[in-house]
């Protein structure tokens, strides 16, 4: 997606921000330069690319093919601790209101069974870049300005570049390890998983990769997919990046179930309090009790009406009334199989005290022991 926010939270010039439509270049029957910064085209009858040149003034084309697209000019460059230049790009979905021929795009994740895609990159050497997907969600179904979250999938990282945020941990998809970060960019928040060695061609279902983010409490099943894009996003040099093959589809279904049902007891929790006339603390332990590795998770109860957290210890733990949600932070949140994991807070008491009486961990029902 064109991101003039990132580039600007990045220069600290965020309430500056504006955003520039795109403006659609018609469509592909034979090879088509694209030099407008927002220039696009329609390829295949199914696929917009972009040029989206959102991050400098200096000129960049790209030569969109009946498959793809290949950066065939690329004179601008930027600082490697800032933003990129450009996220040059084929998608389907909307994007800033251009959407994507036939596209069944934006649809609540609840109603997505597969998302089945498949790409071929070619790279060059001597360049600063990452190529990376772009999927985008937010909790309404928009089709133009900034989503709230942003998963990026890095399959290539060429220089001292760095996603946004820091790392959170690890996950095992599409039969790969990808490193996790986790940040916002100042316009929305952004999950990362990035590639520990260049992967030139991968063939993976998406849902896959939003399954994991909504496992980590970044969004819900009600949130909305809205576009799917991948590309590059340079830094210094390019010319000669191209995605030689692009196939992205999106089905409707009744997905298979990705967690344990309620009560089957893949989670335990033990809470344990202390409280006294006008204040409490409590201890909770997690337990994996399930035969799969959580990379990342999240708790959610409600507390008793009369209290409310102060501070807490071991996790990030908010809370919205009576709703509670304690997310890992950075040391612990890899549960394998049996694994533990423990936190804690404080807060204030009014009224008889009573623990919660139910948990859910990554949206699995837990027992209490």
């Amino acid at each position: 997606m064109k991101r003039p926010l990132r580039a600007l939270a990045a220069a600290g010039l965020l309430a500056a921000a504006s955003i520039v439509a795109v403006t659609v270049g018609g469509t592909a029957s034979a090879d088509t330069q694209i030099c407008e910064q927002y220039g696009s085209t329609v390829i295949g009858g199914k696929y917009v690319v972009q040029n989206n040149r959102w991050g400098t003034t200096a000129q960049q084309c790209i030569n969109a093919t009946s498959t793809g697209f290949e950066i065939t000019t690329l004179n601008g460059s930027s600082p490697t601790n800032g933003a990129p230049t450009a996220y040059p790009s084929i998608f389907v979905g909307c994007h800033y209101t251009n959407c994507s021929p036939g596209t069944n795009l934006p649809i609540q994740v609840s109603q997505i069974s597969s998302a089945p895609s498949s790409i071929n990159y070619r790279y060059i050497s001597g360049a600063i870049y990452n190529a990376s997907y772009d999927i985008w969600l937010d909790p309404s179904p928009k089709r133009d300005g900034v989503n709230q979250m942003e998963i990026m999938i890095w399959l290539n990282r060429q220089g001292p570049i760095q996603p946004i945020g820091s790392p959170v941990g690890n996950a095992n998809i599409a039969g790969r390890n990808w490193e996790v970060w986790r940040g916002n960019n100042g316009g929305n928040n952004v999950i990362s998983y990035v590639a520990s060695s260049a992967i030139p061609s991968l063939s993976f279902d998406v849902l896959h990769f939003i399954n994991d983010t909504r496992n980590r409490g970044a969004i819900t099943s009600s949130w909305y997919l809205t576009s799917i894009q991948a590309g590059f996003e340079p830094w210094q040099g390019g010319a000669g990046l191209a995605v030689t093959n692009f196939s992205q589809s999106v089905n409707i279904g009744e997905a298979p179930p990705t967690t344990p049902p309620p009560g089957t007891g893949a989670c335990a929790v033990k809470y344990t309090a202390n409280s006294w006339n006008n204040g409490f603390t409590a201890d909770v332990q997690i337990t994996n009790t399930g035969t799969a590795t959580l990379n990342g998770w999240t708790l959610n109860y409600n507390l008793p009406g009369g209290q409310q957290i102060t501070g807490s210890w071991n996790a990030t733990v908010s809370q919205s009334g009576s709703a509670v949600t304690a997310r890992n932070i950075s040391h612990n949140g890899t549960l394998a199989p049996g694994g533990t994991a423990s936190f804690g807070y404080q807060g204030t008491l009014s009224g008889t005290y009573s623990s919660p009486s139910s948990f859910t961990l990554n949206g699995m029902t837990c027992t209490r022991s």
